[in-house]
């Protein structure tokens, strides 16, 4: 009645518009009385710690760990989107399709908004049977802030970076592209402007926007042989190496047809022959490691791969553009590194074979006693004066070293290969002549190479006259789960046979357990993975039967376990977590961290370790860190401002997908 009444004194025209709005308001009223998740609603925002307060205690070294529930695996998605991350479906080609078996409902879909999205709404996961529970967190500017907060952490707003003339925004490095930094340099007679000049505080904390029409890369094995050329797209290549087959533009992709600067036949050709005049050389058993100086676009790296040679392509950012950049997006194992004024950031005496490249002192430092050096150059196998003149002084230059000559000879096409071998004593080093180079003063205690000077003199591996103590690794694959020391090794001498086995069995068994039960990640379509704190090189040995590489990264500070991570038949680099990685932005699948964070962040913050990690990390794959609750904690909201998908798993891993968000920026280079 008092409703009748209210509504009588109303006009015929204006009664039917209040008695809307009124059974909206009591509709909506009963929807929140009775709604049992209201934090479901769009227009409400809970944040959450995501970690559930029954946590037990972490250990240093967890054992392997009950599985639980997660969600589903997730594939990428295949859609080119442009730089500000909006969508370009429209474009030309037929792009593979996504895995059948993915759930798409999990799968990271582009932003395809140029606009922040709103605030994200935290999602508790269920317990699992041991008591256990997975967090899950959509990402989003406003529940990280929120959360950030929590943590003691200052989230900023991210932009895009700002980058020098000439430098392209989609493939900065900040410590190769520091153009100020290159400006001020005295000398560029030693490659100076190739090498690392990092930026001073304060460091990097931008993201790096995509490539217009950028997709998800080709899967393994086909990515060896093509990749998409918005991925890339620097087509300089095509034209200034053309004649020698490294790559050509086809459609929308660039292809690899297997060729090189001396073995424009074919890489497999090229390697079947060096075992034919080589024997000895034993892909795949005797030889394990390789290093390729000069590589290209690292087609004898790829090929290698099919018979069980892993091989680190190396060569500096320059005039030969995007040659690494192709390698990597190719899901080839490749590091951006110049033999300038600095040493590369390999340990002694840690390759198999090492491939071309100079100068040699450097590369004889690397090369394991016994090991080759192949040599495949006009001055081998041409006869006009410049050629002979370089090679009468290879001749000169390889005797002082002690580097013996196993064979020269030339394959059908007459390109010609010489190999030679490194002593495995010093008696030769001691019978010389002329003490030119000379000798190196012997070294005692750590002699990381990390920013070194080169030595200008002849580094003596620590054996014996006779070799005893030198003997050359066990055959692959048995070579994986050996300590295998040596009396040169440094590194060998510091952890016991016992903690080397026990750090095997532990990620032999997290790996298998937990990793791939676990995890929303989606493993087949894992290519290239990075592991920030290899230790023994445990992680990547467990993951050795996957189709997959593991770069091995031992920051510069911690013990030299590098030296075992070579013996076991594994690749690595020293590196400062402080600074920027020597890749091209998007060239790795998975980056994994293991208790690292918390000392890393007390030299640098943990926004510029996150910058890094989001630089070096491929649109729709993933990062993994391992660590403490506290540590997990200020991590999480710092990732979900940049749009990532997180979940943590058992209070002690923190799994992040990252999306294809990235601020809006009205242009991509600087010039």
């Amino acid at each position: 009645m008092a409703i009748s009444s209210a509504l009588s004194f109303l006009s015929d025209r204006k009664r039917p518009i209040v008695v809307s709005v009124f059974l909206f308001l009591l509709l909506s009223s009963l929807f929140l009385l009775f709604s049992p998740a209201p934090a479901a609603l769009p227009f409400f925002s809970f944040p959450s710690s995501h970690l559930s307060s029954s946590s037990s205690p972490i250990a240093a070294a967890p054992p392997p760990l009950t599985p639980v529930s997660v969600p589903a695996n997730a594939s990428s998605p295949e859609t080119p989107v442009d730089a500000s991350g909006g969508s370009n479906a429209g474009a030309s080609g037929s792009p593979p399709q996504p895995d059948a078996t993915a759930h798409t409902r999990d799968a990271p879909q582009p932003d395809r908004s140029r606009s922040t999205p709103p605030a994200a709404v935290g999602v508790r996961g269920s317990a699992g049977t041991n008591g256990t529970s997975t967090a899950v967190s959509a990402g989003g500017d406003g529940a990280g802030a929120a959360a950030a907060a929590a943590a003691g952490v200052a989230v900023p707003s991210w932009e895009v970076c700002e980058v020098g003339k000439g430098v392209v925004a989609a493939d900065y490095i900040p410590c190769l592209d520091n153009v100020k930094a290159v400006k001020a340099l005295k000398s560029l007679r030693h490659m100076e402007h190739r090498e690392r000049h990092c930026p001073t505080a304060p460091r990097p904390r931008c993201l790096v926007p995509l490539p217009t029409g950028y997709r998800s890369p080709l899967p393994w094995p086909r990515s060896r042989d093509m990749i998409w050329y918005n991925n890339v797209p620097h087509p300089k290549l095509v034209e200034y190496k053309k004649d020698q087959n490294w790559v050509r533009m086809s459609g929308n992709y660039f292809v690899f047809p297997g060729g090189g600067t001396q073995f424009k036949a074919g890489v497999t050709k090229y390697i079947r022959f060096i075992q034919q005049i080589m024997p000895n050389i034993e892909w795949g058993t005797h030889t394990r490691t390789v290093l390729d100086v000069g590589c290209g676009v690292a087609s004898f790296g790829g090929y290698l791969l099919d018979r069980n040679v892993i091989t680190m392509s190396v060569a500096p950012k320059d005039e030969h553009e995007a040659q690494i950049q192709f390698a990597l997006e190719r899901g080839i194992p490749a590091l951006l590194a110049v033999i300038g004024t600095q040493k590369l950031p390999f340990p002694d005496n840690s390759f198999d074979v090492i491939h071309c490249g100079k100068p040699l002192l450097e590369l004889n430092r690397v090369l394991r006693p016994g090991g080759y050096y192949i040599w495949s150059a006009t001055p081998v196998y041409r006869h006009g004066k410049r050629d002979e003149d370089d090679w009468n002084a290879m001749v000169t230059l390889t005797k002082s070293i002690c580097w013996r000559t196993v064979v020269k000879s030339k394959d059908v096409n007459r390109i010609g290969v010489v190999i030679y071998q490194k002593p495995t004593s010093n008696s030769c080093y001691f019978e010389r002549k002329q003490n030119e180079p000379p000798l190196c003063p012997s070294r005692e205690g750590s002699h990381s190479p990390w920013y070194a000077p080169l030595d200008s003199c002849l580094l003596l591996p620590a054996v014996s006259s006779s070799g005893e103590g030198n003997s050359w690794p066990i055959s692959w694959p048995e070579r994986l789960n050996i300590k295998y020391s040596t009396i040169s090794d440094n590194a060998s001498t510091q952890f016991s046979q016992e903690k080397f086995d026990s750090d095997t069995k532990h990620w032999k068994d997290l790996v298998s357990e937990v990793y791939f039960n676990e995890f929303a990640v989606n493993w087949p379509t894992v290519r290239n993975v990075m592991d920030m704190n290899a230790g023994f090189g445990g992680f990547a040995a467990s993951l050795i039967h996957k189709p997959l590489w593991v770069m091995n990264v031992v920051p510069f500070d911690h013990p030299e376990a590098l030296p075992i991570i070579f013996n076991r038949g594994l690749i690595g680099v020293y590196h400062d977590w402080c600074e920027s990685f020597n890749t091209y932005p998007r060239t790795y699948d998975l980056v994994h961290m293991s208790y690292l964070l918390q000392g890393l962040t007390n030299r640098c913050d943990i926004i510029e370790v996150a910058a890094e990690i989001d630089r070096i990390l491929r649109p729709g794959k993933w990062f993994v860190l391992q660590d403490t609750e506290q540590v997990i904690r200020k991590m999480d909201p710092v990732l979900r401002s940049l749009h990532y998908r997180t979940a943590i798993v058992k209070q002690q891993f923190l799994v992040a997908t990252k999306g294809f968000w990235r601020p809006y920026s009205a242009g991509s280079e600087s010039r």
